[in-house]
């Protein structure tokens, strides 16, 4: 790198830049001269990001110029994109007269710097955070953000930032903390009965108890709440020595509110947030309901795996403070599988036992109301009213916008009834087959080697076993095999492209090959859901739903598959974003994001066509791969080799040449990737 740029050469390149929004009036020449005595490194800086902002707000881009050698007098270069990136937000947000404003408010963009270096956002540690919900026991948490931290025995929700400590391990301790006690306040039920007024003394009498709960069965992480918090006041000692016994429970909190009333409340600890029992008994009755009907579904399917009249009884042995079931049918003791030992766990969690009317088999009809209401709860946590916002990544910024897309879900509007029996007729020798195929990998056994006992010589281990004795070691004992079979825990998002560009042949093709394959998954045992998506422009981007995870393949499905029909465009990055959260709510060892497309990603809105769309789906899809979800993508489009690989990578997607033959590779294409 030369020198720095003198001021004749900024000008000539601020006039080529900037030439939109400069006058005979209005020149280059000061902003020039202002920018003459920074270093190279700073005056490149400045370019880079007048170049970027200047394509959508050549305004912004002059002032983002001249404010610039006020902002290095007091912030370095990775302080100062910051400034640059947060004007570029507020004008996507609020327009050029708020940007202009903060741009020009460096003072308090240095009041944010300085919190931004002991703060900790919520992004920031998300995933770590998913990680430690899900490896507590009990029912599986979500997490969100909201502007105070609470639980409604489903979600755990927090702030987006902490900046309460002076240092940033501090406040991400603060986080660890508020998950773990508002989990501690699901799993120790703290929702357990009618909470009444829940604010004054009862979060404080919660955390009391909660934490000594969490110093029993977790003493590390009963310590750590322990340490974030100021010694209890004195005079809760006889409150404490009844909430710290062992059997305590919420009702014994409020029984201590009831007689505190009226007195002074102390400061709660920074890890208790608030407690809304309006809010989390209205996501239980939903959840009672809705798991009353899957535990019937489950235990319906042992009855007939076994081959089991559907009233054969069955008996549940669960205990609440640990996560062991023990299920007997028709006098047969059988371990739980993993699906239905994650359901009792959060049955048990909610009413301490399973109560017997719960596994008395329900007629036709009441289960299938149960489960309409169910799917419809299910879906309201997650379907605002009008649309959801997504952030869109800017690849010309190297950041995110945000809350830049909006996406409105709904159903995909059935079609022709008899579309769904046609295809079988059509396809049935093909469907016969792949329905062997993936029955037989539904049978599979998987050989186990190197254990201890089993059926069969294991002779590597033999050898191994035999050389080691000769050279005086000790020989191992593990010379067996045997045969275990292979419990298959997986969730499948099916995400099927409706953009315009599928008219016509390219749409049945789509269709065939979705009820293929929901034939072939309905033999596999897997659990899948089925979402189409086009959009127009940011502001109007669609997800259609054809089968939700927790919805039977029956009539209405099969009616939105005959209904799915070319929309607008391809804005994809947004899809894989709310698709890819719908599947990360779904508990499996297991998601897999499988889309079936024609294109690359396109809108005709926003600059989106070319380099923008493809990388911001190629981030999406890495965000997708971060929260544990395998993306793979088949495709028809013969130019799929200049871009797919840089969105899914050399190995995660396949192409398929001629669309007549995607029904049949479809379903094998599946079958290939999830073995």
């Amino acid at each position: 790198m030369t020198g720095p740029y003198d001021s004749r050469e900024l000008e000539e390149r601020l006039d080529e830049l900037l030439f939109p929004v400069l006058s005979s009036r209005r020149t280059a020449a000061g902003i020039a001269a202002g920018l003459a005595p920074l270093a190279r490194a700073q005056q490149d800086l400045v370019l880079h990001w007048v170049k970027v902002a200047v394509h959508g707000a050549g305004e912004l881009a002059y002032q983002i110029a001249a404010q610039a050698p006020h902002a290095f007098a007091r912030f370095g270069p990775a302080e100062v994109e910051r400034w640059i990136l947060g004007a570029l937000d507020v004008y996507d947000r609020e327009g050029l007269y708020a940007a202009s404003a903060a741009l020009k408010d460096l003072g308090a963009f240095g009041r944010g710097v300085q919190a931004a270096r002991s703060g900790v956002a919520l992004a920031e540690v998300e995933r770590m955070l998913t990680g430690f919900l899900r490896g507590l026991a009990g029912r599986a948490l979500a997490l969100a953000p909201d502007e105070h931290a609470w639980t409604d025995t489903e979600t755990v929700y927090l702030p987006a930032r902490l900046e309460r400590y002076a240092s940033r391990a501090q406040n991400r301790e603060l986080y660890c903390a508020s998950a773990a006690f508002h989990w501690g306040q699901a799993r120790y039920g703290s929702f357990d009965t009618e909470l009444g007024e829940a604010s004054g003394w009862l979060p404080l009498l919660e955390a009391i108890r909660i934490e000594a709960r969490l110093r029993r069965d977790l003493p590390g992480l009963g310590e750590r709440l322990a340490r974030l918090r100021d010694p209890w006041p004195a005079r809760l000692d006889a409150a404490r020595a009844r909430l710290e016994r062992p059997g305590a429970t919420v009702r014994d909190s409020l029984a201590l509110r009831d007689g505190l009333r009226g007195t002074p409340v102390p400061p709660a600890p920074p890890w208790c947030g608030k407690l809304d029992g309006e809010r989390a008994r209205a996501v239980r009755a939903a959840r009672i309901a809705r798991e009353r009907t899957l535990l019937a579904r489950e235990l319906a399917g042992l009855r007939e795996q076994r081959g089991l009249a559907p009233d054969a009884p069955v008996r549940l042995e669960a205990h609440r403070e640990r996560d062991e079931f023990r299920v007997e049918l028709a006098g047969e003791a059988l371990a739980a599988p993993p699906a239905l030992a994650r359901l009792l766990a959060s049955i048990v969690q909610d009413h301490g036992a399973i109560a017997p009317e719960w596994l008395v088999a329900a007629g036709e009809g009441a289960l299938a109301a149960q489960a309409h209401d169910g799917a419809r709860v299910d879906e309201s946590g997650a379907h605002a009213e009008g649309g959801s916002l997504y952030d869109e990544w800017d690849h010309r910024r190297g950041a995110y916008r945000r809350d830049w897309c909006v996406l409105f879900e709904s159903d995909v509007p059935q079609g022709d009834a008899a579309y769904v029996g046609a295809v079988r007729t059509r396809r049935a020798g093909a469907i016969a087959q792949l329905k062997r195929r993936f029955e037989a990998l539904r049978d599979e056994d998987r050989l186990l080697k190197r254990e201890p006992e089993g059926e069969d010589i294991d002779f590597d281990a033999l050898v191994e076993a035999w050389a080691d004795a000769r050279g005086g070691r000790e020989p191992s004992a593990r010379l067996f095999t045997r045969r275990r079979r292979a419990e298959r825990d997986i969730a499948v998002m099916i995400m099927v492209d409706m953009s315009g560009s599928t008219k016509g042949w390219v749409n049945d093709c789509e269709r065939e090959a979705l009820v293929m394959l929901c034939e072939a998954l309905e033999a596999l045992g897997d659990r899948y859901a089925i979402y189409g998506f086009s959009g127009w422009s940011r502001k109007r981007c669609e997800s259609y739903r054809v089968k939700r995870f927790d919805e039977d393949y029956g009539e209405a499905v099969r009616a939105r598959i005959a209904g799915i029909a070319p929309r607008d465009y391809t804005r994809m990055g947004v899809a894989v974003r709310h698709l890819a959260k719908r599947l990360a709510g779904v508990e499996a060892r297991t998601r897999v994001l499988f889309t079936l497309s024609d294109g690359k990603p396109d809108d005709f809105h926003d600059g989106y066509r070319g380099a923008y769309g493809i990388e911001d789906t190629r981030q999406a899809l890495i965000e997708a791969r971060q929260a544990g979800i395998h993306p793979f993508c088949v495709t028809i489009d013969r130019a799929a080799p200049e871009y797919l690989s840089r969105l899914y990578g050399p190995a995660r997607w396949t192409l398929v040449d001629d669309a007549g033959r995607l029904p049949l590779r479809v379903a094998e294409i599946y079958r290939r990737i999830t073995c």
